[in-house]
């Protein structure tokens, strides 16, 4: 795992890291479950790395993805985020880096998938990796927090043999 200390700078796993990525590089779905800043990002980051396609993160919090992507970034990994801060230029810049095998890992908000024509232009990709981050927010009960977060299993009907990746 040089991906580890290349990009990232960490020259060991915390705890679980190492077993969640070997989970998910066997194309097996996982549930994580870890305190804020236990590193749930990095499972789901070095295996877009690895993974010949792209990584499809789903996040609720538009502030997230762009700290995320701009880390990515320094860090020489190819990211891009497409949620509704974003100008019609730009959606079709990470849309077409995305198509052109460009990007390694794109961030989307969960109601991007109600969007006219979206699951077409995810069908197009080579997708290695969905990660659901704040899975918390799918829920039946109690507050519906994003309750498009409760559509994600079309993708699961869409993309069978893709694994998932559901971190908390």
């Amino acid at each position: 795992f040089d991906l580890l200390k290349k990009h990232f700078g960490y020259d060991s796993f915390r705890p679980l890291q190492k077993e969640i990525i070997s989970s998910l590089l066997e194309h097996k779905d996982c549930l994580v479950l870890m305190p804020t800043g236990g590193g749930k990002s990095l499972c789901y980051q070095l295996p877009a790395l690895i993974f010949d396609g792209i990584t499809i993160v789903i996040s609720p919090l538009i502030s997230l993805m762009k700290d995320q992507v701009d880390n990515l970034m320094g860090n020489g990994v190819p990211a891009a985020f497409i949620n509704s801060t974003i100008y019609q230029e730009e959606l079709i810049r990470a849309q077409k880096e995305a198509l052109s095998g460009a990007l390694k890992i794109l961030y989307l908000a969960p109601e991007r998938l109600r969007v006219v024509g979206f699951e077409k232009f995810l069908r197009q990709l080579k997708i290695s990796l969905f990660a659901i981050d704040e899975a918390h927010c799918i829920s039946e009960w109690g507050h519906d927090f994003r309750p498009d977060y409760r559509n994600l299993k079309i993708l699961r009907d869409i993309f069978p043999s893709v694994p998932f990746v559901a971190l908390t």
